[in-house]
């Protein structure tokens, strides 16, 4: 981690998620928009509920493993390290998907949990050996 990179915190981890539910919200809105035209009718089931957890999955793999951020994270400063410097590879971000549906089923104390961990993980950043940074801006921040 270079010198001027600093663990990231709660409230610009938090602006993050606020800016990733909001693209993945239109995401399934543009999904479920031609399926219910199509249908005419509301769409529920497991086979709709399973299409949009492969989205949001996909969603956040693609974007940890292509350049380490995603567009919330991008917004505000934040990219994931790998703890040994190498970049993301697949079961790391498998595993922090599933340490962030974890981290949301407690009630949120996975994230919490940077108060506590001395690196200021979370338990998504604990599980998968990852670490989010806040980096600076081009013009010093």
């Amino acid at each position: 981690m270079d010198v001027s990179e600093q663990p990231a915190g709660f409230f610009r981890r938090l602006g993050a998620m606020i800016y990733d539910t909001l693209v993945i919200i239109a995401l399934w809105m543009m999904t479920l928009f031609p399926v219910v035209a199509f249908q005419n009718d509301a769409v529920v089931g497991p086979t709709v509920q399973s299409l949009l957890f492969i989205e949001l999955f996909g969603f956040f793999a693609y974007f940890w493993l292509m350049r380490g951020q995603t567009l919330g994270m991008l917004a505000w400063h934040l990219q994931l390290r790998t703890l040994d410097g190498r970049p993301m590879r697949p079961r790391a971000a498998i595993y922090r998907f599933l340490g962030a549906l974890l981290s949301f089923a407690a009630l949120g104390i996975g994230y919490l949990w940077i108060f506590v961990d001395p690196a200021r993980r979370s338990w998504s950043d604990i599980v998968s050996g990852t670490l989010m940074v806040h980096l600076p801006k081009a013009g010093g921040d």
